[in-house]
């Protein structure tokens, strides 16, 4: 078995910007004539959807919610992400990120190769927010391949995303046929790394949200920044098809 593919999540690994979307989440709340988050609902919300995350807080506020009220929210939520951005000079981009994806990209002989690792990125986040990013650190040329939040009607912990992330990697190269097992999920939270593993792929989590000792024992690979991760070693243990390297539980 060979590694092909490097799966990234988004909030949490490629940005720093949890701060804001808890910021934007309660104003939404407040807006809507509801309590705010509390530190519970707070920390229960790390790694799942934009949408799950306000379903959840509508239900506990006893709130009558539909797909379309819903919708409204996030786009409500997305139009400020984008204010919010726009008054930081530099986007609170997280050590390594530039760094790995050199990595995978200087792996690859040509850029439809087959045989060269392939990006992509799995977030529950919304695609406007993710493209926005991706645009203005001019990374988005190197994820040919994006599952959103709006693509999918589950969050993680559910594996879908992680599963039509690898379809469309094989639509984008037919010539890749890509498995699951094949593929290297970069995850921060539990509910992230349990939905690439349910989704029977390896994992490396970064102790970006979760402390590393909490991380190390449900993934293959923890590291406590990005750039402390050596592709080539990993790379190695994939070839090492008698090697049993399935994470522990979380």
């Amino acid at each position: 078995m060979s590694l092909k593919a490097v799966l990234f999540d988004f909030n949490g690994v490629i940005i720093n910007d949890e701060q804001i979307h808890l910021q934007l989440i309660d104003e939404i709340l407040i807006e809507e004539n509801l309590q705010p988050q509390k530190v519970s609902e707070r920390q229960a919300s790390l790694g799942h959807s934009d949408r799950a995350c306000l379903q959840e807080l509508l239900k506990n506020r006893g709130r009558v919610d539909n797909q379309e009220y819903l919708t409204k929210l996030l786009h409500r939520k997305a139009q400020a992400y984008v204010q919010e951005l726009e008054k930081i000079a530099k986007l609170p981009l997280y050590p390594g990120v530039e760094d790995l994806i050199y990595q995978v990209r200087s792996r690859n002989i040509a850029p439809d190769d087959p045989r060269g690792l392939k990006l992509g990125l799995v977030s529950g986040a919304i695609r406007q927010e993710i493209t926005l990013v991706l645009e203005r650190a001019k990374l988005a040329e190197y994820f040919p391949v994006i599952v959103a939040g709006d693509d999918i009607t589950t969050s993680k912990p559910q594996p879908e995303g992680y599963l039509l992330a690898v379809e469309r990697l094989n639509q984008e190269y037919p010539d890749l046929n890509l498995q699951p097992q094949e593929c290297l999920a970069i995850e921060d939270t539990p509910a992230g790394i349990e939905a690439a593993k349910q989704a029977q792929m390896q994992v490396v989590g970064v102790a970006n949200t979760y402390p590393f000792h909490m991380l190390q024992r449900c993934c293959n690979w923890t590291v406590d920044y990005l750039i402390d991760l050596e592709l080539e070693r990993v790379q190695e243990v994939f070839l090492q098809k008698n090697l049993k390297i399935t994470a522990p539980e979380c």
